[in-house]
């Protein structure tokens, strides 16, 4: 059965700025309660579940900081393997394919994540 996505609210537009920390949220993706992540990249809000492809930890290297320090790339913290923030793309290091990326959309001040087939709010969501 294939369901319709859904639009279910983030966080505010202020609430993530150009390179900063990320918003971390909750999914369900295959079934499996993970950890996402949103952040700002030239503009763009992009988002992807926070697991790194070459073992299935999460980035930080400190709560919610995924960018490396020059701001271009997404590091886990764990191996070093480099992520693209506009495509979730291996850039460097042990890393395999890519981040599993979230579909997200803008309007009106807030940034919203968008359900799929496999993806699911982990939780019923909150309005802002």
């Amino acid at each position: 059965m294939t369901l319709t996505p859904s639009f279910y609210p983030l966080c505010s537009s202020a609430e993530l700025p150009e390179g900063a920390l990320a918003v971390p949220f909750d999914v369900v993706y295959d079934g499996e309660a993970c950890r996402a992540f949103a952040i700002r990249y030239e503009g763009q809000p992009q988002a992807y579940l926070n697991r790194c492809s070459h073992v299935p930890m999460e980035l930080d290297w400190q709560p919610n900081q995924v960018f490396d320090d020059s701001g271009q790339w997404l590091i886990c913290a764990s191996h070093g393997a480099a992520y693209h923030p506009e495509t979730g793309q291996c850039a460097g290091g042990p890393c395999r394919g890519g981040l599993i990326k979230i579909t997200l959309s803008e309007r009106q001040g807030v940034v919203f994540w968008h359900s799929a087939d496999n993806l699911q709010p982990a939780a019923p969501p909150i309005p802002l």
